[in-house]
């Protein structure tokens, strides 16, 4: 059967609203990521693009609803500079072994590895940590670079034993590497599409005896509506803030931040080995005073700070 190809290459950022935007439309199984490789004239690879996209759509009575919906959804990432415009062609086959071909292998920080599923791999140290993701319509694959921020502040600030929050848990991926270091982790998150994601990361990486996934939100968080995408989960359950936990790690947008910093103070704890950690993540440096100032003024210190780009995370501790 013929199918109709779309493709757009993207920056690291692009993947994740790429996927999550077109969740509506078409099939997981019907995108394909592969590393950007394309060359300019003079052989040189522009440094814009990190990756091509490629989601493939039945030649059926629905195929110009379908087209149409995915240019209006996606065009505002071409004027952004997030991703080039659509291109469009007729193809008898989707790739094939796209996995094997070009295989997706991502280094974060010093320890991390983010990988498909069957890539075979052969660490090159013991300390490495390999993280196997599913693809998914959930924030989180491991290219945005509010995810490789938290993961560089979770290595550098999870000890063994931790009990951890992940707030907006996303595709698991956060979860899923406190785990790996030696956390207890509870993941929430208020998105349908989320919450089974990360559960589904949990099981593929083998942690389900540390990590508890639950569909909720944190304190007020629950008053906020969705905060990303239409996938609600009606009446979100609310975990109430009692300084339970180390460590909170919340990669959410930065209105969220600034509403739930209360909430945040109110659930970590100090205690005589450390005091309470937020990680916080998910927003641009044209948010990051407002950010800051709520954390301040719910009473927290700043302790360190990670940039790529014009994003940013923090980390900040009980006073």
């Amino acid at each position: 059967m013929s199918w109709i190809e779309l493709s757009l290459d993207t920056t690291n950022e692009g993947v994740d609203w790429v996927c999550t935007l077109v969740a509506q439309t078409i099939d997981i199984d019907d995108i394909y990521i592969t590393e950007y490789t394309q060359v300019n004239q003079e052989g040189i690879q522009p440094d814009s693009w990190a990756f091509t996209i490629n989601l493939y759509l039945a030649d059926d009575v629905h195929l110009r609803t379908s087209i149409d919906k995915i240019f209006q959804l996606l065009s505002p990432l071409e004027r952004t500079g997030i991703a080039t415009a659509i291109r469009t062609n007729i193809v008898e086959d989707k790739l094939t072994n796209v996995e094997k071909l070009n295989p997706v292998i991502h280094q974060i920080g010093q320890r991390f590895v983010v990988l498909a599923p069957h890539i075979p791999y052969q660490p090159e140290t013991t300390d490495e940590v390999i993280l196997r993701l599913n693809k998914s319509f959930s924030f989180g694959s491991g290219f945005h670079p509010a995810t490789i921020l938290s993961l560089k502040l979770i290595e550098r600030y999870i000890l063994p034993g931790m009990n951890t929050l992940d707030l907006g848990s996303g595709s698991g991926i956060l979860s899923v590497a406190m785990a790996k270091l030696g956390a207890t982790v509870l993941a929430l998150d208020n998105d349908i599409v989320a919450v089974q994601a990360t559960q589904d990361a949990v099981m593929l990486n083998q942690v389900e005896q540390q990590v508890t996934v639950q569909a909720g939100s944190l304190g007020s968080g629950s008053d906020l509506g969705h905060w990303m995408n239409e996938a609600i989960i009606d009446d979100v359950p609310t975990i109430q803030p009692t300084k339970s936990f180390d460590l909170i790690v919340a990669n959410i947008l930065a209105r969220v931040h600034v509403a739930l910093a209360d909430d945040f103070q109110s659930a970590l704890r100090q205690t005589d080995a450390h005091k309470g950690l937020l990680i916080a993540s998910g927003f641009t440096v044209d948010h990051e005073e407002n950010v800051a100032t709520a954390f301040t003024n719910a009473g927290f210190e700043f302790v360190d700070c990670e940039r790529l780009n014009e994003w940013v995370a923090f980390v900040y501790n009980l006073l």
